[in-house]
């Protein structure tokens, strides 16, 4: 094992005893003088918070929080920006022994209210602009700024009125962390319960996948509203001690390219449409980045974003794998000690305490070197596998293991030759990813089938030269409907407003019927298969 890092073995325990606690672990037991974050705004003004300051403000928002009456195991969702604010309010939550529900800040009330429903949410903190959103919650808000509308608490004053010092709260290593949710295809989301003891897997990945050091700049693109932003934006970071800088505005290709340059990063990370989307502004290109390493995650890295990134960073992009149940597995790790040659095409090999395997279709035998079949973790096998099961979900969770349990089915197809390289295929389910995010159609076709026009429908994910895929729907109108382009306005502001503001189908089809079994069940593949053949 790499020298400069813990073993696998003492990594785990440092996050597994049963006295472990979150806030000790993941802020009061480093450099009280180090920076935690840089918050950077869209006029590339920053502000630096230490892991001394980040204490002192966590402490009085725990206060609040335990004025509000949050304790161990309740649940506060927070719909924020990347911000201090966040950064702060995260510290609160977990140094109240309490679980965090993350809000992606582009959602609609109904995925907002279904969230906070499932996770029993007793607090929302949110962003002045999101407030809108949350239209009736039972659940107490809190409101980022000095001001807020009744029956709404403003957060300043509410933070200002404490004293810090507050006792934090140890829940284990089996004590939950993260309530995150995660959507399927059939379904409504699930949630995926993050223990505190994944905190050793995500810490692995940022020490030995991407290989950020104490003096590196690190910059995650990634939301925090979804897992690679939160597990590697934010707790990983902090578990190692890290700086991370978090970016408080929208996504452009000129303002990155700006942070990159203004700020000195060194290590950068980011899905693989921010690559794209920068390649596509070659006249925002600056002349000095200071970059030595720069990774991807969220789908398969096509060959021109990596030797276009070679060319502009001096580095090439290195290609990552996971998933929201485990983090980073599979990975083209960056540390000097498990960097190995890059192949084209390859997600690399198992992140050191984990071990992977390519199963034959319809079994859990070994597929032969080279050989299409089902990537999974032996679980068993793998110390630093932490996902048991979604909550509240049997039927889901055994969808995700063998009988006997020993192989967790990540869904995903592909192969490994025989030097141990491992390629993605395909999904063999219908996420679709756009822009790094996994979207399920289910949720889209259920806002669909609210409109009055609406028979059923079918969304699936088209390719896209920026995004990776877009969502296309497939809608079967009541007798009598003609579909146009008013209506499909309609049906993508619908989704917008229900569901999530990037999760729209940018084409609608209007069909005579949707392909299905003949027990009825949606067959999405056949639609996607039509489509490719059309092109």
């Amino acid at each position: 094992m790499p020298s400069s890092t813990l073993t696998v073995e003492a990594v785990i325990s440092k996050y597994a005893t049963s006295d472990a606690c979150a806030a000790e672990l993941l802020c009061d037991g480093h450099d009280p003088d180090a920076v935690a974050f840089s918050i950077i705004e869209a006029d590339l003004s920053s502000e630096d918070i230490t892991y001394g300051q980040l204490r002192e403000r966590s402490e009085r928002a725990a206060a609040a929080l335990a004025d509000l009456g949050v304790g161990p195991g309740d649940t506060v969702a927070t719909l924020m920006g990347k911000s201090a604010d966040l950064a702060v309010m995260l510290l609160a939550i977990w140094r109240r022994g309490a679980i965090h529900v993350p809000l992606f800040t582009a959602f609609a009330w109904p995925a907002i209210e279904l969230r906070l429903i499932a996770s029993g949410a007793r607090v929302v903190i949110t962003d002045a602009d999101q407030l809108e959103k949350l239209k009736d919650s039972a659940a107490t808000i809190l409101v980022a700024g000095d001001q807020a509308k009744a029956p709404a608490l403003a957060l300043t004053p509410l933070l200002a009125a404490q004293q810090p010092g507050i006792p934090a709260e140890a829940v284990g290593g089996d004590g939950t962390l993260v309530m995150i949710f995660t959507s399927g295809t059939t379904g409504t989301p699930k949630g995926v319960p993050v223990p505190l003891r994944a905190l050793a897997a995500f810490r692995q990945y940022i020490e030995l996948g991407l290989d950020v050091r104490e003096d590196d700049v690190f910059w995650n693109a990634a939301d925090p509203g979804w897992a690679y932003g939160l597990y590697y934006g934010i707790l990983g970071p902090l578990a190692a001690g890290r700086r991370s800088l978090l970016l408080h505005a929208g996504f452009s290709p000129s303002l990155s390219f700006a942070v990159l340059e203004r700020f000195k990063v060194s290590n950068f990370a980011a899905a693989p449409t921010v690559y794209r989307t920068m390649r596509s502004q070659p006249e925002n290109r600056p002349k000095n980045l200071m970059l030595r390493r720069a990774s991807s995650a969220g789908e398969p890295l096509t060959p021109e974003v990596i030797s276009w990134a070679e060319e502009t960073f001096g580095v090439p992009v290195r290609d990552h794998y996971g998933q929201t149940e485990h983090g980073m597995m599979i990975i083209n790790a960056w540390h000097d000690d498990t960097r190995q040659e890059l192949r084209p095409g390859s997600m690399g090999h198992p992140l050191p305490g984990w071990t992977c395997q390519v199963l034959k279709d319809g079994s859990d035998e070994l597929a032969a070197p080279g050989e299409m079949g089902r990537v999974a973790v032996d679980a068993a096998a793998s110390p630093m596998m932490w996902f048991s099961g979604y909550k509240d979900a049997p039927e889901k969770t055994a969808e995700r293991f063998s009988q006997d349990g020993r192989w967790y089915i990540t869904g995903d197809a592909g192969k490994k030759d025989a030097d141990g390289y491992y390629f993605f295929s395909s999904r063999d389910d219908d996420v679709i990813i756009m822009a790094g995010y996994r979207i399920g159609p289910f949720d889209v076709e259920s806002v669909l089938s609210t409109h009055p026009t609406v028979l059923e429908s079918a969304v699936i994910g088209a390719p896209d030269e920026l995004r990776g895929e877009v969502l296309e729907a497939y809608v079967v109108l009541n007798e009598g409907v003609r579909g146009d382009d008013t209506l499909v306005a309609e049906l993508q502001k619908l989704v917008k407003t229900q569901f999530a503001a990037h999760a729209f189908p940018r084409r609608i089809h209007f069909i005579e019927a949707l392909p299905k079994t003949p027990s009825g069940k949606l067959q999405r593949f056949i639609l996607r298969k039509q489509r490719a053949a059309a092109q």
